[in-house]
């Protein structure tokens, strides 16, 4: 059974699927803060000092202190009832800058990967009866036409 599992783990593409793993873990931290601490300030900034982190709806009050709350973090404490909408706001940006990010390295990998040549047909059609024959063919199976005389 070890062995089995040893040879299980280091196939290529299990080993490439956790370094994968690994990579896009990280990457999605860096992601996350660009959007958090470089992206969203301005936007609050411009939209009047609002901290989109900070946004959210109670649905209900906490037992722990009455409202308002001045921030999500107070009003968890308070133990309020809340739907996060500033924090969806910033996870909804997040995921399309991690998605157009991978879709641009990918992008540039596929241009990086050399052009398949195009392989020779392998069959061409009969001068007379159109039926695909091997390429290297001197008589047409389907009509018996002779391919060295009609050429």
């Amino acid at each position: 059974m070890f062995k089995e599992f040893k040879a299980f783990a280091m196939r290529g593409n299990v080993l490439d699927l956790a370094v994968g793993i690994i990579i896009g873990g990280a990457f999605g931290t860096i992601v996350k803060s660009l959007v958090d601490d470089v992206i969203m300030p301005p936007i609050g900034l411009a939209l009047g000092n609002v901290d989109f982190a900070d946004l959210f709806l109670t649905l209900k009050d906490g037992s722990k202190a009455p409202p308002p709350y001045a921030g999500l973090a107070e009003a968890k404490a308070a133990g309020a009832v809340t739907i996060n909408y500033g924090l969806f706001f910033n996870s909804i940006i997040t995921f399309l800058i991690i998605a157009l990010s991978v879709f641009l390295l990918v992008r540039a990998a596929n241009r990086l990967q050399p052009k398949d040549a195009t392989a020779a047909p392998s069959t061409k059609d009969c001068p007379f009866c159109r039926m695909a024959i091997p390429v290297g063919a001197t008589r047409c199976p389907h009509c018996t036409t002779d391919l060295r005389a009609a050429a």
